[in-house]
């Protein structure tokens, strides 16, 4: 363009800068579209899908604000923008994580989290510290502990959503000891804290919960627990396997990394999570194949 410009201007006469000036101003007009596409691929959105579970009372706009300063941190590490979207419902994530809308995801509970890893989707990035040994334990009120587990075929069990995390928990349980789909009556109620209640007032001999708090609160009224299953993560990191290897390493450096620093735990204090820790391929394996995912 300089070359055609120089020998215009000598064959026409005309003033070489004002010439340089005007090819100044194409090339200019030329390359801003450019500098635009560019800005616009620096500052991609790297989404973050959370889904908390079904089980518990929380709202989506009460999720996003947990998660806004960890997001917050993501992005000023990664220097581009980081968003949230809340998947308010098993199908909604399941649906996100098949689709990969999502390049990272918080997924409460474990068997969603281990269908997008079976599948190849996802990678395992990080465990929430303090939710690695959740465990399902069976309420119960004048039985005694579970000794023969063929003992409980025909009584009634009631478990929350049965596509909560407790409930797959709770059938891999029967099918670890032998017991087959429909040798023990189940029932469901959406939520964990209700599920007390059937027990108490006699219409479940057994009552299956993962909730600390619902387990101690029916400890301290008098209630019995009978039974409880190996722990499982039930709150994990994942990663698209699309990520690209510098990215997946700063965000997963940045997550075991968050409970370290008084900034990282800042952004942690609206998630009330005290940390991530790194998780194992071969529990995973193992958890993956024992809840028949």
């Amino acid at each position: 363009m300089k070359y055609q410009g120089d020998a215009a201007a000598a064959a026409m006469g005309r003033n070489e800068p004002t010439q340089h000036a005007c090819a100044s101003v194409s090339v200019r007009r030329w390359l801003a579209p450019l500098v635009l596409l560019a800005a616009g691929g620096s500052a991609h959105s790297l989404v973050i899908g959370v889904t908390e579970g079904v089980t518990y009372r929380a709202g989506d706009s009460e999720i996003e604000a947990r998660f806004a300063p960890i997001a917050e941190m993501l992005s000023k590490t990664l220097k581009q923008p980081v968003t949230i979207k809340v998947l308010s419902t098993y199908g909604s994530a399941r649906e996100a994580l098949k689709q990969q809308q999502v390049e990272l995801a918080f997924v409460h509970p474990a068997h969603v989290a281990f269908e997008a890893t079976k599948g190849g989707g996802y990678k395992g990035l990080a465990w929430t510290a303090g939710f690695t040994e959740y465990k399902v334990s069976f309420l119960c009120k004048d039985m005694p502990s579970i000794s023969s587990w063929k003992e409980i075929a025909g009584k009634t069990l009631v478990m929350p959503d049965p596509d909560s995390i407790t409930s797959v928990i709770t059938r891999a349980m029967l099918r670890e000891h032998g017991l087959q789909e429909g040798a023990v009556k189940l029932s469901s109620t959406r939520y964990q804290d209700a599920v007390p209640f059937y027990v108490q007032n006699g219409f479940a001999a057994y009552g299956a919960t993962a909730s600390a708090g619902v387990v101690k609160a029916w400890q301290t009224s008098g209630g019995k627990t009978c039974a409880e299953s190996r722990g499982v993560p039930i709150k994990q990191w994942l990663m698209s396997s699309k990520l690209d290897a510098t990215t997946a390493a700063t965000v997963r450096e940045a997550l075991l990394q968050l409970g370290q620093s008084e900034g990282g735990k800042r952004a942690l204090a609206a998630s009330s999570y005290s940390g991530f820790v790194a998780p194992s391929v071969e529990v995973e394996k193992t958890l993956t194949a024992w809840l028949g995912i």
